[in-house]
């Protein structure tokens, strides 16, 4: 008998991103002409959701490609507004393979839409964020029991959560996944500081250098020696988080678990052209690693979580940029 497709479930935000590609990023009072102009779909949730689809299933060729061949069933949950905008992402989504029956359409609402200004020389990202149908996810939607599980189209074998939603949401949705036994790897980002018992049983959290340093009360000097990732990362795992991941750009991805396994793992040279969507790629590999079946290899989910990010960064835009499965089985 075949095994049963893992099924991933991600509960999150849906953007329009509109990219500005210029040569530096603008001074106070300084107008730039850009270099170039993109819309595109975004939104954290949406570029994991789509990270996980496309590193799960063969579409070099451009779409997704039918017939069971997917490593993970991929399900969206979050709202749009009845606009174009809205039209747009739910259909990308589906392109992409991504189920968007959960995905809600807020009358009389904009969809949300996110004003990306990218500084072509280093590739790096600025991001400001109006979030609208995004902010009607409410508590009451992921409350324990048949409602949770009616959120997310039934029990998942992960959820993913990003903070792009209404924080009370997001804090009610792990409360709620934590009572039904449903697993949980939780991308705090934007970041906040979180209640004390907020990550209590949470399976996998991962944080870039800002956000450690914000949830984990530091300065983020600290995460500047391997000695304070370590007592950073610790902090989270007392709080009851059984795997923990630290992604520190250039400088490699830190990580440590439950067990006691830690570490600093390198980052790949890439040939940095767009930031954008690299830690959404990250989450979506290692989140297809941890839901494979066999036994979970938190050293051998981060190196392959690195490979996907790293194609991604040399590519322009977002989901677009996120690679195929078999392009990076390709690449290895």
């Amino acid at each position: 008998m075949a095994s049963k497709t893992p099924r991933i479930t991600v509960l999150g935000s849906l953007n329009i991103d509109l990219v500005s590609y210029v040569p530096h990023h603008p001074l106070p009072g300084e107008t730039l002409t850009s270099n170039s102009f993109a819309v595109s779909p975004g939104g954290k949730g949406a570029n994991q959701a789509v990270a996980c689809a496309k590193l799960s299933r063969p579409g070099a060729g451009g779409s997704a490609t039918p017939g069971g061949l997917e490593t993970a069933s991929v399900g969206m949950v979050g709202c749009v507004g009845a606009d174009s905008y809205g039209a747009l992402l739910r259909d990308n989504l589906s392109a992409h393979g991504v189920d968007v029956s959960r995905v809600a359409v807020r009358e009389q609402l904009k969809t949300g839409v996110a004003i990306i200004v990218v500084d072509e020389p280093t590739g790096q990202n600025r991001i400001m964020l109006s979030p609208e149908a995004n902010h009607t996810l409410r508590p009451d939607d992921v409350s324990p029991g048949p409602a949770l599980l009616e959120a997310l189209g039934g029990r998942p074998d992960l959820l993913i959560m990003q903070l792009e939603v209404p924080l009370d949401t997001v804090l009610a949705a792990l409360a709620s996944a934590r009572e039904e036994g449903v697993p949980v790897l939780l991308n705090p980002a934007p970041a906040v500081r979180l209640p004390a018992d907020a990550l209590k049983g949470l399976a996998h959290l991962i944080v870039n250098e800002t956000e450690a340093a914000i949830l984990g009360g530091c300065e983020e000097s600290v995460l500047d020696s391997e000695e304070g990732m370590e007592a950073v990362a610790k902090g989270f795992v007392g709080q009851g988080v059984q795997n923990v991941i630290i992604t520190l750009g250039g400088r490699g991805v830190y990580y440590m678990n439950a067990a006691g396994a830690k570490g600093l793992l390198p980052a790949l040279k890439a040939k940095v052209v767009d930031t954008t969507a690299a830690g959404d790629t990250f989450v979506g590999q290692y989140a297809l690693e941890a839901v494979s079946g066999a036994s979970f290899d938190i050293v051998g989910a981060v190196n392959k979580a690195n490979r996907a990010a790293a194609r991604t960064v040399e590519r322009l835009g977002a989901q677009v940029s996120i690679p195929w499965r078999d392009e990076l089985e390709q690449s290895s």
